[in-house]
């Protein structure tokens, strides 16, 4: 480092003397065919100037040699950077150093939260993998399947009322099923919750699960069970009834000719019919056809309380009109307008002219029905003869016709008819000429669609 300090000052010294010494040498060479006096006196001046100059040359060289000794060392460095300047002023270096600690401080909060957010991922995620990890060994242990057909012939009943998942633990318990997630997972695909009937099936054990579904929605497969239904006539449910239960239907007729003694109550006029209230029984275990038909009626009796329907003869007629109504329309919506056609009929003394009636009393339907039924008149519920409502209800009426019947629609009509036997659109009236003309478009549609 020394010898490059020499060797570059030497330069620098040279050029220093040329600029400055070397000047007043050549004044003095300008100047020495002068007087004496003169001359020693630019010497002397020449000798001063020199001698100062030469002093502010040395403090030059000695600043320009602790310079180039920092440059050196910082060539030497390790730091391949050259490092910032200083600020100009402590105000800049405070200014500094705050921003320093700002990004700091911004770096430490960053990594903190980076940190916090990745342990809290973990926790999650091990904790999801936990709860999922019973749940996965469960669904695999439960959704276990026999592969059938089965063996051993065993009886499975299903109570009304039982949800999917009741059967299912049913079956697995009596070893019928291997699994309640197979049977769940079978209604699930099939959509067929609602259409598992109650009863008791013939079934084998370790059977598949969806081939025990598959019987289970097969109505003709349940036995014991006795389905009543809306709309139903009582002479066909003791048929039913006796199917069910394995009773002879001669124990069901002898009821019926017996007029429900002991069974109906006063204002039943001895008579099952509309006194049967809809509903699943199992009658497989019955014993008798008086404890089956004893259990319908007195469930009906029991229903028509809670739906406030006037006990003694009006109760009987609330039946009959929402007998009728049901019979005659097959939309519900039309139940109310029907029940008040037919107490407007028997407020003006007219017959009631319903063909429902008159069908229930041939024993047909109403389509079967001919002009010689018609006009017959040793048919009591031939009501275009006979003025009032028929001896009877003429079938099982549902809750919604009793609450029609006992709150009629307002209006004036006295006829109606179905102008749409597929959509059900029935048009009501009080004028007779109306009343033909929705006739004739009955008959046009009936023309149209066969």
């Amino acid at each position: 480092m020394n010898q490059k300090f020499e060797d570059f000052f030497s330069d620098d010294t040279d050029k220093r003397i040329t600029q400055t010494g070397g000047a007043d040498l050549s004044h003095d060479d300008e100047n020495s065919g002068g007087s004496d006096d003169s001359g020693n006196n630019d010497v002397s001046g020449d000798a001063q100037v020199s001698s100062s100059g030469q002093s502010s040359l040395n403090n030059d060289i000695a600043e320009e040699r602790d310079d180039f000794d920092e440059d050196d060392a910082f060539e030497n460095s390790l730091f391949v950077a050259q490092p910032p300047k200083p600020p100009k002023s402590r105000k800049d270096m405070r200014r500094k150093r705050s921003r320093v600690k700002q990004r700091r401080l911004i770096s430490i909060i960053l990594a903190i939260s980076i940190v916090i957010v990745i342990a809290v991922a973990a926790i999650f995620v091990t904790l999801k993998v936990r709860n999922l990890a019973p749940q996965i060994e469960n669904s695999r242990e439960y959704a276990a399947d026999y592969p059938g057909p089965g063996r051993v012939v065993v009886d499975f009943t299903v109570n009304d009322g039982d949800s999917a998942d009741t059967v299912a633990a049913g079956l697995v318990k009596a070893g019928i099923i291997k699994s309640k997630a197979a049977f769940t997972q079978a209604v699930a695909a099939t959509g067929a919750q609602s259409t598992i009937y109650p009863g008791t099936f013939t079934l084998k054990l370790r059977m598949k699960a969806a081939d025990v579904l598959t019987i289970l929605t097969d109505q003709s497969k349940a036995g014991g069970f006795l389905e009543v239904k809306a709309g139903d006539k009582a002479s066909d449910t003791f048929k039913k009834a006796s199917n069910m239960s394995g009773l002879p239907l001669k124990d069901f007729t002898a009821l019926i000719n017996d007029k429900g003694a002991g069974i109906l109550p006063a204002e039943a006029n001895g008579s099952f019919e509309g006194w049967l209230e809809p509903g699943s029984y199992n009658v497989k275990d019955a014993g008798s056809a008086k404890t089956i038909v004893s259990d319908l009626v007195n469930r009906r009796i029991s229903h028509l309380d809670e739906l406030g329907v006037p006990t003694g003869s009006k109760r009987e007629d609330v039946l009959k009109i929402a007998s009728i109504a049901e019979a005659e329309v097959n939309q519900e919506q039309y139940y109310g307008k029907v029940s008040r056609v037919i107490d407007n009929r028997l407020a003006q003394d007219m017959p009631l002219g319903m063909d429902s009636t008159i069908a229930y009393g041939e024993g047909v339907s109403a389509s079967e029905l001919t002009t010689k039924m018609l006009e017959d008149a040793s048919n009591l519920y031939n009501s275009r003869i006979h003025k009032g409502l028929p001896p009877t209800p003429i079938s099982i009426p549902g809750d919604n016709a009793i609450k029609a019947a006992l709150n009629p629609e307002s209006g004036n009509w006295i006829y109606f008819v179905t102008v749409n036997l597929d959509t059900g659109e029935t048009k009501f009236t009080n004028d007779a000429a109306q009343f033909q003309q929705y006739v004739n478009e009955y008959k046009d549609w009936e023309e149209k669609n066969g």
